[in-house]
């Protein structure tokens, strides 16, 4: 309606062929316009009768909450359809800072020749990352006798090509398409699954060297073929722990095990006990939103992390295992950002989901019909799905450390002083004059009379 029939319709001028591309799903009730647009409005501008217009989906806004924003589920939506880094733009035009992650920054001021980039140039940058108890003094044997000499007890380790894990799923766990998915993924870029070890059955089998079975309390004999096959296992971390870990040891010594602690203000002290007691990997998983568990103040994900990191390099036993961390792992810059806080690795489950296409609408949970239909998807298209999720987010972790002229993700880990934090710098640039963030006192400051002049000397 209000169509003045111009002989030259601006649906015709789209530089991108919107409108002559445009088709209709009659089953899914969509229309392709909303994909293939490319948000440039020259035909809502150019219009002589005003009767185009484009206006944001309602149901857009509706996805997620508010740690899983839209924009985080349609940016990673997008990278799992392309596989290539996410390009916003000229300039960013978001806020200076936020809440989590979003209070830090990593400090990408190497500049370097193309031949240097790392990316696209002819130096390598690893993202491979080994799983386990690095080689320290206390692997040191050493034998006496004609001929005797020193060496080193070989370690169990599992190395994964990224720096991030598929870890338990928070919904749709049961679903063996998603699964199946997962695993084959987790297998064509070397990674683990970690997933219920009731789950590993039938076709997961084959891909057992991917797959991190989290074993259930009580008795190990119905899964002592699970442990043959699996490089690495998890465990549930609580009072008897060190009792499982030897048991498992017991029976199978080159498997690496994982204990899955709750990332609580007790932290550090139970990450040191387990090291103490010979764990190899420790996973520390905080809740969706990357906030503490067991408190009414929880603290975020990246401040925990730097806590128990600094406090196990105190009392030196950082170097004893792996320490990796999960829940709230969003983006691809978060993975950069965990690891210079304090992890060797981290792991992922909603950005897996999305990648099939969730939306995070919670309809699942509550027993109703999911809207995607990602318990049914297609195993070779969920596969494929999850690689470019993982290729885009590999290609953006290069981009940082490229950035920040490091050539290897292991060197990343507990890297603070190449990183920027909102709390560090508001305290140096303006604690002297307003005091600690949320209203503490502010501390004494000596000052200095110099002649009329009154001046604040810095503690």
């Amino acid at each position: 309606d209000g169509c003045l029939n111009c002989s030259k319709c601006v649906k015709k001028a789209c530089a991108y062929d919107v409108y002559q591309k445009r088709t209709y799903d009659p089953q899914r009730m969509s229309d392709t316009a909303d994909s293939l647009c490319k948000n440039c409005f020259r035909c809502v501008q150019e219009c002589y009768a005003r009767v185009l217009s484009k206006t944001a989906n309602p149901e857009y806004w509706s996805m997620g909450d508010d740690y899983w924003t839209p924009e985080i589920i349609g940016t990673n939506q997008r990278q799992a359809e392309s596989g290539k880094i996410p390009v916003s733009g000229g300039g960013y035009g978001g806020p200076f800072a936020g809440p989590g992650f979003d209070s830090m920054w990593t400090d990408m001021s190497e500049i370097v020749r193309p031949t240097r980039d790392g990316i696209h140039g002819r130096e390598y940058i690893s993202t491979a990352m080994e799983l386990g108890k690095a080689p320290g003094p206390e692997t040191l044997r050493f034998s006496s006798g004609p001929g005797a000499g020193g060496g080193i007890a070989a370690s169990p380790r599992v190395e994964i090509s990224v720096p991030f894990l598929f870890d338990l799923l928070p919904f749709q766990e049961s679903s063996p398409a998603v699964l199946s998915s997962l695993a084959r993924a987790a297998r064509e870029v070397n990674t683990l699954l970690i997933l219920p070890a009731g789950a590993v059955s039938g076709e997961l089998e084959q891909w057992a060297t991917h797959l991190v079975p989290l074993l259930p309390a009580g008795d190990l004999e119905p899964f002592l073929p699970l442990l043959e096959r699996c490089r690495m296992v998890q465990v549930r971390g609580d009072e008897k722990s060190a009792a499982r870990l030897a048991q498992i040891k017991a029976v199978r010594a080159q498997t690496v095990v994982s204990v899955r602690l709750p990332l609580t203000p007790r932290a550090e002290e139970e990450v040191e006990l387990l090291l103490e007691a010979g764990a190899e990997v420790i996973h520390l998983v905080a809740d969706g939103k990357g906030r503490e568990l067991g408190t009414s103040h929880p603290r975020f994900v990246k401040d925990r992390l730097r806590a128990v990191h600094q406090a196990l390099v105190k009392k030196g036993l950082r170097d004893r295992g792996t320490l990796m961390a999960g829940g709230g792992i969003a983006l691809a810059e978060h993975v950069a950002k965990a690891i210079i806080c304090g992890a060797d690795a981290v792991s992922v489950e909603r950005p897996l989901l999305i990648s099939l296409d969730c939306r995070l609408c919670g309809a699942c949970r509550e027993g109703e019909a999911c809207p995607a239909g990602v318990a049914s998807v297609e195993p070779g298209w969920g596969r494929q799905r999850v690689v470019n999720l993982v290729a885009a987010w590999h290609g953006q972790l290069l981009e940082v450390l490229g950035a920040m002229g490091i050539r290897d993700v292991r060197r990343l880990r507990g890297e603070a002083g190449r990183a920027i934090f909102l709390e560090d710098i508001e305290r140096e640039t303006f604690g002297l004059i307003f005091g600690p963030r949320g209203g503490e006192a502010r501390p004494a400051v000596p000052i200095e009379p110099e002649g009329d002049e009154v001046r604040v000397l810095a503690p």
